[in-house]
This record gives structure tokens, C-alpha cells and sequence, in this order.
């Protein structure tokens, strides 16, 4: 009992669907295409717009004191370099917004912060002053022995 199946040669029937579909996308001409892309990349900027890569920029300043030279100078010249500093971040990169400067001074072998500048970019446009937006520490003065400094100046206490 053989079974006898007639071969058909194998053939692509063309189907009208397929065809019409090929013929339009033929006739659409690569400037229409290319033009309607735009307002897709609109839509999608308007949906999900794309990160804005801002950042602070953090700054640590250190000043030595010069010789004969009182608590009040050192902090004139630790504002003038924070205001420096503060000038230097925003100019050098545009994505920085807001900038963090610590200045700390050394002075016979102890280092302490003196002021932290914490300044945003439009802050420093309307006013560029590190008086206005800086924090003075309070403590900085006994820390860095300006209270008695003839006595921190010889190393030794003047009692014997």
C-alpha cells in the first residue's frame, strides 16, 4: 500500500495586501520620512526630557599666617582667597551651580577652619562678596592661638 502524492513545484503567491503595502512605501519619498522624525524628537524631549548634569563644586583652601600678622588679617585674606575660589569654580564650568569652599589656616602647627563660603550661581551674580555668604567659625580664633600668641609664638609657657 504506497500512497501516491502529486508534487506540487513550490511557488510564492503573491498576495494583494503585501504588494499594495510595498508599492506605497516605494511612492513615500525620503523627505517626508526624514521630516517627520522631527516632530517625533519634539514629542519626545516634551515626555521625557533628558537629565540636567549640575553639580557643586567643593573647594578646600589652606593659608599659612605670616609672620606679625593679627586674626583679623587672616581672615581679610582667607576671604579674598575663598572669593577668588569662588570666581575660579564658576568661570572655569558652567554646569557648577553652587559652589563649597572651606578655608582653614595654619598657624604655629594648628590648622582650623576659619570660614565655609556656600554660594549658589545666582547668589553670586546678584552679589559676588564672600562677606555676604560666608560662615565664620567661632571658635577658630582660640583654635589657632591668636588669643595668646606671645606665648604660642615662644613655644613655651611664661610661667616658672
Amino acid at each position: 500500500m504506497s500512497k501516491i502524492a502529486a508534487h506540487l513545484p513550490s511557488s510564492i503567491t503573491p498576495f494583494s495586501v503585501i504588494s499594495q503595502i510595498a508599492r506605497r512605501i516605494r511612492i513615500v519619498p525620503l523627505l517626508i520620512l526624514l521630516i517627520s522624525t522631527i516632530p517625533a524628537w519634539f514629542l519626545t524631549e516634551a515626555i521625557a526630557p533628558q537629565v540636567v548634569r549640575a553639580y557643586t563644586a567643593r573647594v578646600d583652601l589652606a593659608i599659612d599666617r605670616l609672620p606679625e600678622e593679627n586674626y583679623e588679617t587672616v581672615l581679610r585674606r582667607a576671604e579674598a582667597a575663598a572669593r577668588a575660589a569662588a570666581q575660579r569654580s564658576f568661570d572655569q564650568d558652567i554646569l557648577v551651580t553652587d559652589v563649597s569652599i572651606i578655608v582653614s589656616v595654619q598657624n604655629f602647627g594648628a590648622i582650623a577652619p576659619v570660614l565655609a563660603l556656600d554660594v549658589s550661581r545666582p547668589q553670586w551674580r546678584s552679589r559676588p562678596d564672600a562677606q555676604n555668604w560666608a560662615t565664620y567659625f567661632k571658635t577658630a580664633r582660640s583654635l589657632l592661638f591668636f588669643d595668646n600668641s606671645s606665648t604660642a609664638a615662644n613655644g613655651i609657657s611664661s610661667k616658672k
